[in-house]
């Protein structure tokens, strides 16, 4: 795809719901969003209403790791910025509306720990971000270009700062930083109000430093409401402080063996702590911790250790008490003006968020026992679980059993965009190799080919015993493997060569001692023999090179102690290098399978470092920087955006053709646009999920294809008999560069082909069901492993039209207008989605946000227009009002493409989405369990020229 082209991603989720083990949360100010961040690095918004009712809106990719910490990034309240950080020393600027990353950097360390602190320079708020983690400084960064500006250095025992904290100041204009260290020092910092461009640059120390003898310090929190007092909480204690002079006013050591893990201020006489297991408790402060009491500071220097406040509540940990794999992440929200209520909000390794509502007013409980109830609980799961129809995975029509609710799982995938065939490997070992937007209209659309069973065409792939681990397809990455080869690896520690055109398997390779877990091609530069090789990694932590032309295994590296986690290559010395977990690397010689050394240390790093890494893509690099979408931009008019659009687009294409035109006007052939409009790529949040697919259509891509094919294909009206001999004498006007004669027999094929195919893969291997295939499966039938010969056709019916049918069904606001959309579905051959079409955005840096299914279902009270009519709005009713009510940034890229796209299509000659492969071909029972729909009016059969001219109008 092109760079800098308008790539619009819409993704297919499947039933089962990412992963999402939450590792940080962030409510925003106004109380309508919460933003979590998890332990694969993906952030989730989730939309909060006033009612307390949780629905996730989005994910948003673009950290490799774990995200430590989140801030909201914005002195202005119009702006919805927050900054995310990761383990790797990833910082992202994201505008969390839209789900845009502004801007994004990479520093050399980790934080754990970011506070946003605004100030006003004149009439102007600005803001920065102060930053603390695994270094022995508080970092001060601008929060609109991500740039370190200065640092809070200490000069007594400096050390790593667990937590911190910023006291606001109302009396003076100097602000004061409050931190711990890791070895229990608490140092203090001055900040001034009044920003001068002199402390940007230079570093500024420490005012007080003191022992407080906290150690392993989770989190410091400043009182607001008596602006004295500050809660330290530690694992096994916390402390009040008093903070003017930073002596102690309270201690509570932690009963039970809890480990508390932070906590925070509910009045000026309550804290709230909580524990890594999820539980929370409530605590009355004793008289002498509170400003406004006679007794205030009386314990003062005093053994306080005994004195443990009375216990209010005890806030019950999760409704169904499941067992976590870490522990969870709680907040808690003071509230404000707009927004009153007192929230503690978890967020747990399930991928749930618990809150609950703090009252005001809470009385002594007798034993200190009674909990308050969960106001509202919501999992990603049971959101997906709530929606009707369910979300759609890619192949889910022809992945359902009999009797078994769940679709059979994707677990591998390779799209080929050169066939426009997408392979998937599922959870039962076999493979299918399928039509990507066909069978992406199945999912999405609605029409008759939801009841075909069978359909989309498509060839099983049927050899290994468990679960597909992995796919490659080599042809791709590199020409000089042969195009009929398809690499699959399993569970079962087998890798099998596959002809894709014929569906033969032609050998297994059993060299491994355990599952598959990557499929890699070596680079160019290396030797003959390696060059026709595969590399396989398993998890018993070998590595092989599997030789196709030889079909034999030409090395095997299995000394390794530890998990493999980057293979590299050094062709010039013929040297494969393995790194491992535990930072060992290994050299091996290819040629010959010999260990040459195995180092540790910063050695094997500078060996890492100085291979040539190859770096085998499965597809085309998915980075595109987003079109650059000005403000400007969306304060135009309908008709500028039409103009700046087609304008574009249109002359790229028409350049395009016509100096191609001018080199292949004597035979018709027009090469086929380098860049592919429609890309498939199969993305996993964690490794135990299933495939999620993401279709990335390139708009610029898909217009030059259509002009392209419109410029090579004949025109219909020369092959009538009345125009046959007016067309014998010279070429047509519109620009045909067939002759009638030609392109009679061009038609003649390409219907001969499609009947084909239609016999053929409507009546393939499916017909005996999976039970059967299992249960032969499971008598050890050796049959079973072997796929029929039957040759797989590879010309799709129309591989464009198809695109650009899929693309504009899903982009049209269904809804909006019911004439408009009576003439999309009868005259053009769109077809209306039958659940909601989950879009995508892809801004800076290859960062993308992904709308989850059910994202624009409303939270709360439900819209005027559903009280209006007086009845439930159905989900095909609220699609247009859905898809341009995401954001300014997706609506205007949605609409460029609308626009560009139906003027394209306008200027071509008899272009509809009407196809004759739907109207023909045997229609069979619906598997069990495909989705029930009412009964579609077939699309009218009338003649090209009728069409046509229903078509202009």
């Amino acid at each position: 795809m092109a760079g800098n082209s308008l790539v619009l991603p819409i993704v297919l989720w499947g039933r089962k719901a990412p992963t999402h083990c939450i590792s940080s949360l962030l409510l925003m100010e106004d109380a309508s969003m919460i933003v979590t961040g998890c332990h694969d690095g993906q952030i989730c918004l989730w939309d909060l209403s006033l009612d307390l009712e949780i629905n996730p809106r989005a994910l948003l990719f673009g950290h490799t790791a774990s995200i430590t910490c989140l801030s909201k990034a914005s002195a202005s309240s119009e702006k919805q910025y927050i900054v995310s950080a990761s383990e790797s020393g990833e910082m992202c600027l994201w505008d969390v509306n839209d789900g845009r990353c502004i801007e994004f950097t990479k520093l050399a360390c980790t934080h754990t720990g970011i506070q946003f602190y605004q100030f006003t320079v004149g009439t102007q708020r600005e803001g920065r971000l102060l930053c603390h983690g695994h270094y022995p400084e508080i970092l001060v960064v601008d929060a609109t270009s991500l740039e370190v500006l200065y640092s809070l250095l200490s000069k007594i025992s400096p050390d790593w700062i667990s937590s911190m904290t910023i006291i606001r100041s109302n009396r003076t204009q100097e602000d004061t930083v409050v931190a711990v260290s890791v070895t229990g020092i608490l140092k203090v910092w001055i900040i001034t109000s009044e920003v001068s461009r002199m402390q940007d640059t230079t570093p500024v120390f420490e005012e007080e430093s003191k022992p407080i003898y906290c150690q392993n310090c989770q989190s410091i929190s400043f009182c607001a409401f008596t602006q004295r007092s500050l809660l330290v909480v530690c694992s096994k204690y916390w402390r009040v402080f008093d903070a003017g002079d930073y002596s102690l006013l309270c201690s509570v050591p932690s009963e039970n063996d809890q480990t508390w893990t932070g906590g925070d201020f509910v009045s000026a006489d309550k804290v709230i702590v909580w524990t890594e297991d999820g539980q929370s408790f409530i605590y009355k402060l004793p008289a002498s911790c509170l400003p406004a009491s006679d007794s205030f500071r009386r314990d003062v220097g005093k053994a306080v250790e005994n004195l443990i406040p009375p216990l209010l509540y005890s806030v019950l940990d999760r409704a169904d008490k499941q067992l976590l794999i870490c522990p969870p992440v709680t907040r808690f929200f003071c509230g404000h003006r707009e927004f009153s209520c007192k929230l503690l909000i978890q967020g747990d390794s399930s991928g749930r968020l618990c809150i609950w509502s703090v009252p005001d007013t809470l009385e002594q409980q007798d034993g200190a026992k009674a909990g308050l109830q969960t106001t509202t609980s919501v999992s990603l799961q049971e959101a997906f679980d709530k929606l009707t129809p369910r979300p759609a995975g890619i192949i889910d029509q022809l992945s359902l059993i009999p009797n078994i609710q769940e679709p059979l799982k994707v677990t591998a995938s390779v799209y080929i965009p050169a066939h426009g065939r997408l392979v998937c490997g599922r959870e039962d070992g076999s493979i299918v190799i399928v039509p990507a937007t066909q069978t992406a209209i199945v999912q999405l659309l609605q029409g008759e080919h939801m009841l075909r069973r069978g359909w989309p065409p498509h060839r099983t792939l049927r050899g290994h015993r468990n679960k597909i681990t992995c796919l490659l397809y080599p042809h791709q990455v590199s020409s000089r493997y042969d195009q009929r080869y398809l690499i699959s690896g399993g569970v079962d520690f087998s890798v099998i060569i596959w002809d894709i055109f014929s569906g033969e398997m032609k050998h297994i390779f059993c060299v491994h001692g355990g599952e598959i877990t990557q499929l890699l091609v070596p680079p160019e530069n290396c030797s003959v023999r390696v060059q026709h090789c595969i590399c396989s990694v398993a998890s018993d932590h070998s590595v092989g090179l599997l030789s196709l032309r030889e079909k034999k295994c030409i090395m095997l590296a299995s000394r390794h102690l530890f998990p493999i986690q980057v293979i590299k290559w050094r062709p010039s010395d013929d040297y494969l290098v393995v790194g491992c977990s535990d930072g060992s690397v290994y050299v091996w010689q290819m040629d010959t399978g010999a260990l040459d050394r195995c180092v540790m240390g910063i050695t094997a790093v500078e060996i890492l470092n100085a291979c040539d890494e190859a770096v085998p893509a499965a597809v085309d690099s998915l980075s595109h920087p987003a079109v650059n979408l000005k403000q400007a931009m969306t304060r135009r008019s309908l008709a500028a955006l039409k103009n700046v659009a087609h304008q574009k687009l249109q002359t790229l294409a028409t350049n395009l053709l016509a100096s191609e035109a001018s080199d292949k006007a004597s035979c018709g052939n027009l090469p086929k646009y380098s860049h592919n409009s429609l890309m498939v790529q199969a993305i996993k949040t964690n490794i135990t999920d299933p495939d999620v697919h993401v279709l990335f259509f390139d708009v610029e891509a898909l217009i030059i294809q259509l002009l392209t094919e419109e410029a090579s294909r004949p025109n219909t009206a020369l092959v009538s008999p009345e125009n046959l001999q007016k067309a014998s004498g010279g070429s047509d006007k519109g620009g045909s560069f067939l002759t009638g004669k030609r392109a009679a027999v061009l038609f003649q094929q390409v219907k001969e082909t499609i009947k084909e195919n239609i016999k053929e893969h409507l009546l393939d291997d499916d017909d005996e069901d999976e039970e059967s295939i299992r249960q032969r499966r499971e008598d050890g039938d050796p049959e079973y492993r072997s796929s029929k010969s039957k040759p797989l056709t590879l010309l799709e019916y129309n591989l464009t039209m198809d695109t650009a049918k899929l693309f504009m069904s899903c982009l049209h606001a269904w809804g909006l207008n019911s004439v408009l959309d009576e003439l999309c579905l009868d005259r053009l051959g769109m077809l209306k989605p039958h659940c909601s079409v989950s879009f995508g955005l892809l801004s800076r840096g290859g960062h993308m946000s992904l709308m989850l299914p059910g994202y624009n279902q409303p939270v709360g009270k439900p819209s005027y227009d559903s009280v209006e009519l007086g009845r439930k709005m159905s989900i095909t009713e609220g699609l247009g009002k859905g898809t341009y009510g995401v954001s300014r940034a997706v609506t205007t890229q949605h609409l460029l493409s609308v626009i560009s796209l139906a003027n394209t299509l306008m200027s071509m000659t008899n272009a509809t989405f009407i196809g004759d492969h739907m109207k023909k071909g045997p229609t069979r029972p619906p598997r069990p369990g495909t989705p029930e729909m009412p009964k579609v009016k077939a699309p009218p059969s009338i003649s090209s020229h009728a069409a046509q001219g229903q078509i202009k109008q």
